[in-house]
């Protein structure tokens, strides 16, 4: 069963690729890694996605994260509105964003201070400059597999569209910046342990997303992110936590003050913006007030705090904090991951489904799934197989078998019901 689009999605698709690379704004939306063409939507709705051809799907990609209380939820919009009606930029400082930010400090432990962005890619840009600035040192060390944007040291051995795209880096990236990247797999302190040896007078910084989501759902395991924090601060390297995905997804604060983990530097993102661009990067004082203009760091953004976005934001922090829904969207995703494990057994199927609160990823390989080796050694055109019957039967999955499924708020029992029910067909070859 494949991926039929109607001729109006085609047709826009066709139009697109005329005046868009690839026809898309954004390499993972062309579907390359699963085949077809991509769906074009016009609508969203609770845990619903519609598109111009008149189909209706259950969405479990959710925006690539951000709309943990789905779409167009009343409270997130109404905000919204209001805020527009009163101008969509100043270039100014206003009243919400420093509420925004006094609300970032209090509900997440190591964030002293906090500098409002646009995107993800920014605040982690922006994290390496800092830390270099403070440090005085010039090199990194990142993660195989790990995503932090496309910024130039982030896509070398990087996950998410890179992998999608079978890329091990980007052109246009300059040698000297390969040279000052260092990577080591994820999940192996031994590892980093060897390198802070070697390179640890050098190491501006180590950047982390604790959990790992743009290679699948990777977690980390057990003592991982302590052995970072002991060897980053025997170094006196800073440990950026690039919090992006799970900022906000698995509690009311980062997953690394759920875990009791201090890092140095916060990158945040996706669901701090409601669903609207922003991102921020916080942590402690003495390195984040190098930022300009007290520092000589310096990061500036005509939109950074834009009112639309931080109303967002805000609205969305306050129904979260207002209804604990953190139990229940964890119940789901402990329902589906279970369903899903037993269907595979049931039928004989080759698949790991790695999932954590509300984050689920399935891998058609043997476990465990614990780096980026692991990852590609899983079936990818399987994966691109399933997505496809999936979206025939109404549910929409990243299209990549490197991301990460998202359950919001919104989602019912019915639609793990629903999901379940596509995937004893979709599941097999």
């Amino acid at each position: 069963m494949e991926n039929k689009i109607s001729d109006t999605s085609a047709r826009l698709h066709g139009r697109a690729c005329r005046v868009m690379p690839g026809g898309v704004n954004s390499p993972v939306r062309a579907f390359n890694a699963v085949g077809g063409e991509p769906v074009v939507m016009t609508r969203g709705q609770g845990s619903r996605l519609y598109s111009v051809d008149g189909r209706e799907y259950i969405d479990f990609c959710g925006s690539w994260g951000p709309l943990i209380l789905g779409h167009a939820h009343p409270t997130v919009t109404a905000a919204v509105q209001r805020a527009a009606a009163d101008g969509t930029s100043f270039g100014t400082s206003t009243p919400s964003e420093v509420e925004l930010a006094e609300r970032l400090c209090d509900l997440i432990a190591a964030m002293e201070r906090v500098r409002l962005v646009n995107s993800g890619t920014e605040a982690c840009m922006t994290a390496v400059r800092l830390a270099r600035g403070f440090t005085g040192r010039a090199k990194i060390l990142k993660f195989a597999g790990g995503y932090h944007g496309h910024a130039d040291p982030f896509l070398i051995d990087a996950g998410s569209g890179l992998l999608t795209g079978g890329i091990a880096s980007s052109a246009g990236i300059p040698d000297a910046v390969g040279a000052d990247t260092l990577v080591t797999p994820y999940n192996d302190p031994d590892a980093v342990n060897t390198l802070m040896q070697r390179y640890g007078t050098e190491l501006a910084a180590v950047i982390v997303e604790p959990v790992a989501g743009n290679m699948g759902l990777v977690p980390p395991v057990a003592g991982f992110l302590e052995e970072l924090r002991r060897l980053t601060r025997d170094a006196g390297v800073v440990l950026v936590f690039d919090e992006v995905i799970t900022g906000f997804r698995l509690g009311p604060t980062t997953f690394g003050t759920l875990q009791g983990i201090e890092p140095d530097l916060i990158c945040l993102g996706k669901i701090i913006g409601g669903g609207m661009p922003m991102a921020a990067l916080g942590g402690r004082a003495d390195i984040m007030d190098r930022l300009a203009p007290l520092g000589d760091v310096y990061q500036a953004g005509t939109l950074s705090g834009n009112p639309l976005a931080v109303a967002a934001g805000l609205s969305t922090l306050g129904v979260l904090i207002g209804t604990n829904p953190y139990p229940a969207i964890a119940r789901k995703g402990e329902r589906l991951a279970k369903r899903l494990r037993a269907l595979a057994v049931e039928q004989g199927i080759t698949m790991q489904v790695a999932q954590l609160g509300g984050m689920f990823t399935p891998f058609f390989g043997s476990g465990p799934i614990r780096n980026l080796d692991d990852a590609k050694r899983c079936d990818k055109e399987r994966y691109a197989r399933f997505f496809r019957k999936m979206l025939q039967a109404g549910i929409y999955l990243p299209p990549s078998p490197f991301e990460t499924c998202f359950i919001s708020t919104a989602h019912t029992n019915d639609d793990i019901e629903k999901f379940i029910d596509a995937a004893k067909t979709a599941v097999r070859d």
